[in-house]
């Protein structure tokens, strides 16, 4: 592959899916797209740029596949689910109670470890949500490893990474050496397609936005772009939980840190309706002075 075609498939990468290939990455471009050529019968990375060059819609998704990182696991870092279950939950269990309803997004949701993990922590909280209508949303913009999602289907190291052993007797059945998620907690998990640089308006609103371990692969302009798309999705009162590497200082003021919890963020329309909510400096101070 020579140095124009490595360019012109870094361009062809960042514009369909915001992927941010740098010059170190070259080895995993051709290692990754090689393997796609011999699936295909194309005879080398030479030949598969030139039908690239010449239009072809159907290839470019599946360069873009190929070359998407789709590592997950369940409950992955822990602390966003123990963020989940400890803050979130009882936070929205509390602001929803007029609606009994919650709406959660799982952005970049790969082969649907993420979601399953929401959907076995909302499970736990079944009687305090009896009546409730709950809904995750889990997209990527990979329709193949969606489809791997939706069968709920993992083998036998996919489930020791991270799943534990209670969750696993309680939600899935064996197959073989693969186990599945039951159909119960599959039916509450919905799966779209969807690219995050593309308009998301017909999503709707969401209580919780899960976006992790996506943003690192983007360039700061895509991260920003992202980011400012995310906010008009969320509910007046929403979260959204970012990757531990990840952040938006610097890249975004649509979306702010939460001033109590580390790795959770809220709207800023939202953390500026939290601050009208504190007591103001003058009356904290006669208040404090009506004690002497």
């Amino acid at each position: 592959m020579t140095d124009g075609d490595f360019d012109f498939l870094r361009l062809l990468l960042h514009y369909r899916s915001g992927l941010s290939l740098g010059p170190e990455k070259r080895y995993l471009a051709e290692s990754r797209l090689g393997i796609l050529c011999r699936r295909r019968g194309i005879e080398g990375l030479v030949a598969l740029v030139e039908r690239l060059r010449h239009g072809d819609p159907q290839l470019e998704n599946a360069v873009v596949e190929a070359m998407t990182t789709n590592e997950t696991l369940f409950f992955r870092d822990r602390t966003p689910f123990e963020l989940f279950r400890n803050v979130i939950l009882p936070e929205k269990l509390s602001a929803n109670a007029a609606t009994r309803s919650l709406r959660i997004w799982c952005a970049a949701v790969s082969t649907g470890q993420e979601a399953y993990s929401l959907a076995m922590i909302l499970d736990e909280m079944a009687c305090r949500l009896a009546g409730w209508n709950v809904r995750i949303l889990g997209t990527d913009i990979s329709g193949e490893v969606l489809e791997r999602a939706r069968t709920g289907i993992y083998s036998q190291f996919e489930i020791q990474r991270g799943l534990p052993i209670q969750m696993l007797l309680r939600h899935f059945q064996q197959d073989g050496e693969k186990w599945q998620v039951s159909e119960r907690l599959r039916a509450t998990v919905e799966l779209k397609q969807h690219n995050l640089l593309e308009p998301n308006d017909h999503l709707g609103q969401f209580d919780v936005i899960f976006c992790r371990n996506v943003l690192i692969y983007f360039d700061v302009p895509t991260k920003a772009k992202v980011l400012d798309a995310l906010a008009p999705r969320l509910a007046p009162d929403g979260v959204v939980i970012l990757g531990a590497a990840e952040t938006v200082l610097g890249i975004s003021t649509s979306i702010v840190p939460d001033k109590e919890h580390l790795g959770l963020y809220r709207s800023r329309r939202a953390a500026n309706a939290q601050l009208t909510h504190l007591p103001r400096t003058s009356d904290s101070m006669v208040a404090q002075g009506s004690g002497v």
